[in-house]
């Protein structure tokens, strides 16, 4: 409306209605309708004689329809090598059941991975990813660790979770023999990455004083390294973020909880305090009766189906086998295991079917 508080006309509206129709004969004329008709903004004013409602209707949805965002796709990535179809199906299902925005699946198997390899730049089109091991569990929605993304700042590429909270207990603090991020290093099981800035960026190494791009690093760095490393790929980035720790966002632990941060005694505090968000199960504690705390979240996943009543119901059977691992370290503090699951069942229920 202009100051006056009289409405503000627009430009002839591309969509007019033939105003004569449905109006009978000589009801275009009394009603403004003729072939073009000046509208405006807002078409619950008491329009004028002469100005077409129909028309203000049309221009007012499509003026909105311009304003309507596309929905944001969330890119998540994961190697299945050997055995670990399960392990990849029960991941893929947390992560789908109770997120919020499209998921995106990129999945690795081995052939497709000799052939990848073959191509220097892998998924250049997508701009960020989420990779994970197939022994992840999703215990909070995949939205909320995507949202991580926001907090990078302009130096920033990637985030991961610190390998140790204790480094009493850390392993590359104490047996490393190659470089490493931070004062226990890092762990690769979740690793967020804006690829667009990673393809970008030069990064500082001890192989030459040139910096090296993504692609150009990482098998000079093998070749160097290969008879010091021992989780491949995890004590390769490593290297990299020791020589660049300005381009590595580190997240808090219950992003990535694992066994260690539990079987000589809790030392994840954020999941003491919040819960954990997603459940790393290696040591192959899905599959043996070692941590029977991380065996029961992941059979109770395993089992659970995607119709709404299951989904519901996995809680309380959960709980109760939960219960049953309190004599060990982990089983202790088992309300961590399932407090975010039951947060996320929750969420689920009070939003909108069309938002399911």
């Amino acid at each position: 409306a202009s100051p006056s508080g009289s409405p503000t006309p627009t430009l002839l509206s591309p969509w007019a209605v033939d105003g004569t129709r449905g109006h009978g004969a000589g009801g275009g004329a009394r009603h403004g309708c003729k072939d073009f008709s000046l509208c405006y903004w807002n078409p619950y004013w008491m329009l004028p004689s002469d100005v077409c409602g129909m028309n203000c209707f049309w221009e007012a949805a499509f003026r909105y329809s311009l304003k309507i965002q596309p929905v944001e796709k969330m890119h998540l990535a994961v190697v299945a090598c050997g055995e670990r179809l399960e392990e990849t199906m029960t991941m893929l299902k947390s992560a789908i059941i109770f997120s919020m925005k499209p998921l995106q699946f990129h999945i690795f198997a081995e052939d497709q991975l000799h052939r990848s390899f073959k191509d220097r730049l892998i998924l250049k089109e997508v701009d960020s990813l989420l990779y994970v091991d197939t022994d992840i569990l999703f215990l909070r929605p995949v939205d909320d660790i995507w949202s991580l993304l926001k907090k990078f700042n302009s130096t920033q590429i990637a985030a991961m979770a610190p390998e140790h909270e204790e480094p009493r207990i850390g392993w590359y603090n104490r047996f490393a023999r190659h470089p490493y991020y931070g004062k226990t290093g890092v762990n690769s099981g979740v690793m967020l990455m804006n690829m667009t800035r990673m393809r970008r960026k030069y990064f500082k190494n001890d192989m030459t004083t040139v910096r090296l791009q993504w692609g150009d690093i990482l098998m000079p760095l093998l070749k160097k390294y290969k008879l010091n490393i021992t989780w491949g790929d995890q004590d390769l980035l490593n290297i990299m973020f020791f020589h660049n720790p300005e381009s590595l966002f580190v997240f808090p632990c219950h992003w990535n909880y694992r066994p260690d941060h539990c079987i000589y005694g809790s030392n994840c505090q954020e999941a003491e305090e919040e819960g954990i968000f997603i459940l790393h199960g290696n040591r192959g504690v899905y599959h043996d009766d070692k941590q029977p705390a991380f065996r029961a979240v992941y059979e109770a996943l395993r089992n659970c189906s995607f119709e709404d009543d299951n989904i519901r119901s996995l809680l309380k059977p959960l709980e109760l086998e939960l219960q049953k691992t309190v004599h060990t370290y982990c089983g202790k503090i088992y309300k961590i295991f399932i407090k975010q699951l039951a947060k996320s069942v929750r969420d689920r229920y009070a939003r909108s079917p069309k938002e399911k």
